[in-house]
């Protein structure tokens, strides 16, 4: 098989919150596409509701060769590949089969960015028993962190999963 014609696993970047839409656009134009979706419970005021969301945001996997990458590339909500050493970057297949197998055998899966929340920073919580508390991250335990809310006149310590907070202020890593 000419290298041109072998399809390999290559990781898109699209808009955000375009990931299954893409795929969509993608499958109607016959290329082999994967969006990973987890099911989670969302809460709205009157109801609760299971759906499905991509377990990486803004992102999805194509399977295809170098004569597809152009027709990938014009379709709507595609911004680039993801790039390596200035190549599309691959992904193996056993890689993809892990992310399958992961997605399809557990339910509480979630992807979680080591990038976004650091000791020392200042954040909010966005709901639960201390909803709108501001504190410090004071230590980061797999997906939980441990925050110090010191408006209460004195030090209280508080183990508090990440999805529950938001940055307040200037975060280190926002964009102005």
């Amino acid at each position: 098989m000419k290298e041109v014609e072998k399809k390999n696993w290559m990781v898109l970047y699209t808009r955000s919150r375009w990931e299954k839409k893409v795929d969509q656009l993608l499958k109607k134009q016959m290329i082999h596409s994967f969006c990973p979706l987890v099911k989670t419970n969302r809460q709205w005021v009157d109801r609760n509701k299971i759906i499905e969301i991509p377990l990486f945001q803004s992102y999805l996997f194509v399977h295809i060769n170098a004569y597809e990458r152009s027709r990938v590339m014009q379709t709507s909500g595609v911004i680039n590949f993801i790039s390596h050493c200035g190549k599309p970057a691959t992904i193996q297949e056993n890689e993809i089969e892990r992310i399958r197998t992961i997605v399809n055998e557990y339910t509480d899966v979630e992807t979680v960015s080591l990038k976004n929340i650091s000791i020392g920073d200042t954040v909010k919580v966005k709901n639960g028993l201390f909803l709108n508390q501001e504190g410090e991250i004071a230590k980061i335990q797999g997906r939980s962190v441990v925050m110090v809310l010191d408006n209460i006149n004195c030090a209280l310590t508080v183990k508090i999963n990440r999805k529950q907070l938001s940055f307040t202020g200037q975060h280190p890593l926002s964009v102005n």
